[in-house]
């Protein structure tokens, strides 16, 4: 360990509380494979990376790690490295075809939790990470209509009704900003729909719907008590100057990419200068009726914590409508480039910072903008918090048996410092969960791109696990904090 990674380590471990929940996360297609085992069926994901071009060369989640026919290996491993707690998804369409529910997938899961608690790890569960019901997009456009809200609270009584004994923390969206904006913006995503802002602003606002009524199912149940929330991929951002101009700008960006995602789960209400641009520009074509509007409200001050994904932040300047630049799809090659300027004319525009360093994908590696997020989360809503993701997702390679992965270890244990910086300020953060546990499949960036402290060989069918250098520094770390 060199002298500075020591430093940071002593930083963490003095910052950090007792009680505090080190843990790794997954998502249910991007691990488990068995695609069709068991009974399960189908999820859009399941069609849409069977379409040529739709992934990076093919790539799919049919086996991804294996993890549902290899968990108690993994778990394992976990128990070895010193979780406290595994955040997972669990797949819809394993427990649920329709209404008939599917034994052996519950099965599953109750083996996958039992075999977590009875290795002193806390499952947290995550009941949506994007493997809609194939059936339902077929049916009714899925996340475009509002019979979604019906049939996803038939699937989430379902979970607590069989798990609530053995889970304490329930994730009920992950990240619903991004999947409604690649599916209806980008149209990278299912159901692949491109600039159809309508739907992005129309399917977001059935998240929040789910997540409110989902959230009052759970707290008016009776179920054990545990703690129930949802996470959004948040990306803070700093004005290039203090120009006029790109302050108006960062506030307008901040209030479209962040507010208008945090508001509506934690307040029941929009930004209201949002909702009038958004209604002025004639995108918004859902309505919120008396009942909708109150459920929001009750279901903001019954959620018990903010869950966030955290990987970068960007910095905001002002785009002029004549001659501005729009939206711009991501890298997913991993192919460094020159940066390459991305907004809405008129509104803002994402510029490059040159005080941060960028990665392959060029995503910013930026940790003081994770104790940014969290002071204006605390500010703004006063609710505890979940760290469910931040990791590194890199190149990574296997020399002599061994993967040495300091740039992985350097970036979570900066974020981490960021963290502590961020509690002892005030902010009351109960996990954190890097991503991910195991190499797994990163949706459109297929296996190249890493970001496991597991190293998984996808070329062996076997697909050996390897501990990579950042598993040893997690494990020493953790035991760091409990010794001291």
């Amino acid at each position: 360990m060199t002298k500075e990674n020591k430093k940071l380590n002593e930083q963490i471990v003095q910052s950090i509380p007792k009680q505090f929940l080190w843990g790794a996360a997954s998502a249910a297609y991007q691990v488990e494979g068995g695609f069709e085992a068991d009974g399960k069926v189908a999820s859009i994901w399941d069609e849409w990376t069977k379409i040529p071009g739709k992934t990076f060369e093919g790539t799919n989640g049919d086996v991804a790690t294996d993890h549902y026919h290899r968990y108690k290996e993994d778990v394992a491993l976990m128990k070895e490295m010193g979780l406290k707690t595994y955040r997972f998804s669990i797949s819809w369409t394993r427990i649920l075809d329709g209404d008939k529910v599917n034994k052996k997938g519950l099965e599953f899961y109750h083996n996958l939790m039992d075999a977590l608690i009875e290795n002193g790890i806390e499952p947290m569960v995550t009941l949506y990470h994007w493997d809609l019901p194939k059936r339902y997009q077929d049916q009714y456009g899925g996340w475009l209509s509002r019979d979604v809200i019906e049939d996803f609270l038939v699937y989430a009584k379902l979970c607590f009704d069989e798990f609530h004994t053995k889970v304490k923390y329930w994730i009920v969206m992950n990240e619903p900003n991004i999947f409604t904006h690649q599916g209806y913006i980008l149209g990278v995503h299912p159901p692949g729909h491109k600039d159809q802002m309508n739907e992005f602003l129309r399917s977001y606002h059935h998240t929040a719907l789910v997540h409110a009524k989902t959230v009052a199912l759970y707290k008016n149940g009776d179920y054990q008590e545990g703690m129930i929330g949802s996470s959004i991929a948040l990306t803070p951002g700093y004005s290039r100057s203090e120009d006029p101009k790109d302050l108006l700008a960062t506030q307008r960006y901040l209030d479209l990419n962040f507010y208008w995602f945090t508001d509506v789960y934690y307040k029941g209400t929009y930004p209201s200068w949002a909702w009038e641009y958004y209604t002025q520009a004639g995108f918004i074509d859902f309505e919120i009726n008396e009942e909708d509007a109150e459920l929001l409200k009750s279901a903001a001050k019954l959620t018990d914590f903010i869950g966030i994904n955290y990987y970068q932040s960007t910095t905001l300047a002002d785009n002029p409508i004549e001659g501005g630049v729009g939206v711009k799809m991501f890298n997913t090659d991993g192919k460094k480039r020159d940066f390459e300027e991305s907004g809405i004319p008129g509104l803002y525009k994402n510029v490059e910072n040159p005080n941060v360093t960028y990665t392959n994908w060029n995503w910013v590696v930026d940790p003081n903008g994770l104790t940014h997020t969290l002071k204006l989360l605390n500010e703004t809503y006063g609710l505890p918090i979940v760290i469910s993701e931040n990791g590194l997702g890199a190149f990574d390679s296997v020399v002599d048996g061994k993967v040495h992965d300091d740039y992985r270890i350097d970036f979570i244990a900066k974020h981490l410092v960021a963290i502590g910086e961020a509690i002892e300020q005030g902010v009351n953060v109960l996990a954190y969960c890097v991503w991910s546990f195991t190499d797994l499949l990163s949706w459109l960036n297929g296996y190249q791109k890493r970001y496991g402290v597991v190293y998984v060989d996808f070329d062996d069918i076997a697909l050996p696990r390897l501990r990579k250098d950042s598993f040893y520094w997690y494990q020493d770390l953790i035991k760091e904090w409990e010794n001291k």
